[in-house]
This record gives structure tokens, sequence and C-alpha cells, in this order.
């Protein structure tokens, strides 16, 4: 590990459009540590690989790809950078996402030097929408960062992790300790277990400005092109949510109001994609969890009954249509 080198994780996918810019926000940063940057090329079968490889002509010093055949998926890629990185620092901006704070990093590293507590430095971010080049705030407050708060986000996460930087020995002290929250088989998920441990094990810092325009195109890990992704998405993160409270026995008086919240995104997922499989899924979700009923759930179990499903997915499709053709 390099006690003088930031590392910058970059994760891509098929982003040949959007690779560059993210590259070139990260290679304008004045910082007064020097940065390296591990790319993950995940398996792309579009130009992707191509553009980084140029890139890292052009900065054979600072760019290291770890190109794969094929895909493996972002939450494997992003913990196999995790693991390769050697700076005493990590950063991490996706492959479609972009830095808007030429100081990010510098004004992030002179915390974390200043105080040996902070395990990590988060900041607010903007929406980016890639169809208008819009930037807007994502609505919502950031409150206190608390383990329950970062477990059961309410608007927004209490951690954009691409707006961080973080202690690598911390994270990987953690994922030593606690390596079946590390597992990219177990979970869909790669910040919030991040962003827990580094939470648990010292203070988090934030600053109050945008450094990160975040992508809402679809497709991506976290905003799927279809309900069934979305259900698995949101499964599986409740799923690691849960099971840190459980493992770290911490509640909030949040949580049941939470999990209530995320098996009614389940059922209303499984009612859009009309697959029953998903709809006995979700109610096994609820079961496990000890999740009690509320009149959500209780209306989404209404409109997932055999009479019903079909009739309101129908009146659904019309509504649809009549709205889109206005």
């Amino acid at each position: 590990m390099d006690y003088e080198l930031i590392s910058v994780i970059v994760c891509t996918y098929n982003q040949q459009d959007t690779i560059g810019r993210t590259l070139d926000s990260i290679l304008s940063q004045e910082c007064h540590l020097p940065i390296e940057i591990v790319i993950g090329e995940d398996g792309s079968t579009d130009g992707t690989l191509s553009v980084c490889e140029k890139y890292q002509k052009q900065h054979p010093d600072t760019i290291r790809i770890l190109s794969k055949p094929v895909n493996g998926g972002f939450v494997r890629n992003y913990f196999d950078c995790l693991r390769a990185c050697r700076g005493k620092y990590i950063a991490d901006c996706a492959g479609d996402d972009f830095w808007i704070d030429n100081g990010k990093l510098e004004r992030e590293s002179l915390i974390l030097e200043q105080d040996e507590n902070v395990g990590i430095v988060h900041t607010d971010w903007l929406r980016y929408d890639e169809r208008t080049g819009e930037q807007s705030s994502p609505g919502g407050e950031s409150r206190e960062v608390t383990l329950a708060s970062i477990l059961m986000p309410i608007e927004r996460p209490a951690i954009h992790l691409c707006t961080a930087l973080y202690r690598n020995d911390w994270i990987r002290q953690a994922m030593e300790d606690y390596p079946q929250f590390f597992n990219p088989d177990a979970y869909q998920c790669e910040d919030v277990q991040i962003a827990f441990f580094l939470a648990r094990m010292g203070k988090v810092a934030y600053l109050d400005t945008p450094t990160l325009a975040y992508s809402c195109s679809v497709g991506t890990i976290s905003n799927p092109d279809n309900e069934e992704k979305q259900f698995h998405f949101w499964a599986n993160t409740t799923r690691l949510s849960f099971d840190l409270a459980q493992t770290f026995d911490i509640y909030d008086e949040q949580l049941d109001r939470f999990l209530q919240a995320r098996i009614h995104k389940l059922l209303m997922h499984a009612f859009r994609s009309g697959n029953p499989s998903l709809k006995t899924k979700a109610l096994l979700v609820q079961q496990e969890m000890n999740v009690a009923d509320n009149r959500h759930i209780l209306l989404d179990k209404v409109l997932l009954l055999p009479a019903v499903w079909p009739i309101m997915r129908f009146v659904r499709n019309v509504l649809k249509s009549h709205k889109t053709q206005k």
C-alpha cells in the first residue's frame, strides 16, 4: 500500500459513449497527492475497452486496466478493483458518472490526513439527465449519518459512494473480519456495506457541496431496464440491510416502516412484471423478515389475486398508453 497515493476505482461495462467523460473528470483533479485510476473493464461488447486503452496509452503511469473477457457483474468487478488498489485512500466513479468539482479529492484527502479518526468523507451530488444534459438536485435533505440511516435510506442514500474518499486499510480490515458481506454472489450491492463498516469503525465527514453528476440513464445496476431486474436488485439490497441489522443488533423505530416499504416495492415490481414467481418470492421475503402487513401491502395482495391481477394490469397498460399518447 502506498501512503502517498489515492486510488480511484472506475467500473465500466458497455459505456463507450461516457467512459471518456468519466476519466477526464478524474484526470482533471487538482490534488497534492498523486492518483492511480484502476479501471475494471467488465467484458464490454462495444468499444469501451478501446477507449480505456487509448487513455491508458496517454497516461501509462496513472491508469491500470483490469480487463475481463466475460462480464462478471458490477459488484464482483468493484471488489476485484478494490483489492487491486494500492493507495492509502480510495475513491470511485462509475463509468457513466463524472465529477464536477476539480478540488474534490484535495479537500477530502486533507480531512482524512488531519483527523485519523475519520474513515470516510462524502459530499452532496446532482442527478444528470443524459437526454437533456440537465443537472438537478436529487431531492430530500442530507441527514446525520448513522448506521441506521445507511441501512435504511429514505429519499436518497446516506452516503453516495461515488462522492466519497475512504481509507483503504480500514475497508480491507472489514473485508477480512466480515467476508460474508463482501461476497459478490450474496448481495447485488457494494456501497451499503462499505459505508456501513467505515461508519461503524470511525467518524464520517461531510462536505455540503455537490461534486458528482450521477447519470440517471436506464439500464444501470440501480436503475435496471425491466421489472424483474429491479425486483432482484431491491430484494438483494433489502436482504443486505436486514442481515447487517441482525448481525449488529441495530434496531431503529423506522426499521419496520423501511421493511414494509421495501416489501411494498417488491410486490409492485411483481405486479407490473406479471410474473407469479416474483409474487411468491416477495411474500417469502416478507415472511423471512417477519414484516407485518400495512395498508399498502394489503392492497398489493388484493391486486395480486389471480382474479384481479390480469384485469388491473390491463387497466394500467391502457392508462399508461393513453398518457403516453398525450
